[in-house]
């Protein structure tokens, strides 16, 4: 069953998170996910306002999780780390 990285991003130094982005772009890609939404236009209705939304599809589950736990992934992270608020979730699509 393919699976669903959401994150929601409030981005504080854009300098340092155009390196995470541009880094773990890569990471994602090798894993399988591709993106669905990255930033662009929303409508925030309930919860906390982030401005940067982010949906990557993944082969699955593992595939996902296997991604985020990557030596290239952590790398990218490091950049991201200090300049964002961030929440990410990885969920199971239904059939």
């Amino acid at each position: 069953m393919t699976a669903l990285w959401i994150a929601h991003v409030h981005v504080t130094d854009e300098a340092a998170y155009g390196e995470y982005a541009k880094r773990a772009t890569g990471a994602i890609a090798d894993h399988g996910g591709v993106f669905l939404a990255r930033g662009g236009k929303y409508e925030q209705l309930e919860g906390r306002d982030r401005s940067r939304n982010v949906v990557a599809r993944f082969p699955s589950l593992q595939a996902a999780h296997d991604c985020y736990n990557s030596p290239a992934y952590q790398e990218a992270l490091d950049f991201a780390r200090n300049a964002a608020e961030r929440d990410l979730v990885i969920v199971e699509e239904v059939e």
